[in-house]
C-alpha cells in the first residue's frame, strides 16, 4: 500500500509550501488508486486526479467542496454527506455504508482497496466518520477530523498505521454545547489512543494553525517525545507531497 499525501492544511487561513493544500490522500495498491477527501482548494483542479474514486469523510468545506463542479471518477460519500452535496455537479455517487466494509474499485479487478466507515464524533452538522483502509496484508486508519472515534477497538485493532487530525498538539479543541461532543482531540489524546490498541506509527494530517505556522523541528521533537512515552515508535507531521510505503 502506498499512501499520497495530497494536501495537508486543515480549515485554516495560514499555508506554506509545506502545507498549502486541504487535507487529502490517495491510497495505491498495485493498478487501484483512490483519493479521500476534496476540500475547497481543489475545485477545479480535481480532472487532473487519475483516481478510480474518491471517498469523503464528512461534507465540511475543507473536505468536500473541490467537488463542487464534478469529479472525473465515483463519489462515495454517507448518506447524511450527500445531504449537503446535493447540488454538487457529481455524476456517479455511490451511498457508503456505516461499518460495512466496501471494495474500491468494484468491477472484479484482483486488488481492489477496502473501505469500512466508522462513525465519529466531530461535528452534528456535517456528520463524519473514519476509514478503516486494507490492502494486501496492511491496514490503516484514516481520520483527519476527530474529537471521539464510536468504536475504537474495533477501528484500531492491528491497524499498521494511525492517519490522524493534527489541528493541536496538546490544547484540547472539544466541546459540548448539547449532549454530544464536536471539535478536535489533540494528537496527544490520539497518541493515547495509539498505545492502548497497540498501533505503533502515527501520522498526523488536516494541520492546524499551531503546526503549519511554527517550527516544525521543534514541534516534530515535542511530539516525537509524547509518542515515546506511550510507546508509539514512530509518529510525523505529513506535509503535502508526501509518500510513506507499507509492504
Amino acid at each position: 500500500m502506498k499512501l499520497e499525501f495530497l494536501g495537508t492544511r486543515g480549515n485554516i487561513d495560514a499555508r506554506t509550501r509545506r502545507h498549502r493544500m486541504h487535507s487529502a490522500m490517495k491510497v495505491s495498491y498495485y493498478d487501484a488508486e483512490v483519493a479521500i477527501d476534496c476540500g475547497e482548494d481543489w475545485l477545479g483542479r480535481v480532472e487532473g486526479w487519475r483516481v478510480d474514486a474518491v471517498v469523503v469523510t464528512h461534507a465540511h468545506p475543507d473536505h468536500a467542496f473541490g467537488l463542487k463542479e464534478g469529479a472525473p471518477c465515483p463519489v462515495y460519500a454517507t448518506e447524511a454527506s450527500w445531504q449537503t452535496m446535493e447540488t454538487f455537479e457529481i455524476a456517479e455517487r455511490r451511498t457508503m455504508p456505516k461499518r460495512e466494509p466496501i471494495q474500491i474499485p468494484a468491477d472484479g479487478r484482483s486488488d481492489p482497496i477496502t473501505f469500512e466507515a466508522f462513525p465519529v464524533l466531530h461535528s452534528t452538522r456535517a456528520p463524519a466518520v473514519g476509514y478503516r483502509v486494507t490492502a494486501g496484508r496492511v491496514d490503516i486508519f484514516y481520520v483527519p477530523d476527530v474529537a471521539w472515534i464510536e468504536d475504537r477497538e474495533a477501528a484500531l485493532s492491528g491497524v499498521r498505521v494511525y492517519v490522524g487530525d493534527g489541528a493541536t498538539i496538546k490544547r484540547s479543541m472539544v466541546r459540548k454545547p448539547g449532549d454530544v461532543i464536536i471539535g478536535h482531540v489533540p494528537i496527544q489524546t490520539q497518541l493515547t489512543w495509539c498505545r492502548k490498541l497497540g498501533v505503533s506509527r502515527a501520522i498526523f494530517t488536516h494541520l492546524g494553525s499551531e503546526i503549519v505556522e511554527g517550527d516544525e523541528r521543534v514541534l516534530g521533537a515535542e511530539i516525537r517525545s509524547l509518542a515515546e512515552e506511550r510507546d508509539v515508535d514512530r509518529v510525523d507531521i505529513a506535509h503535502d507531497g508526501m509518500e510513506v510505503v507499507l509492504r
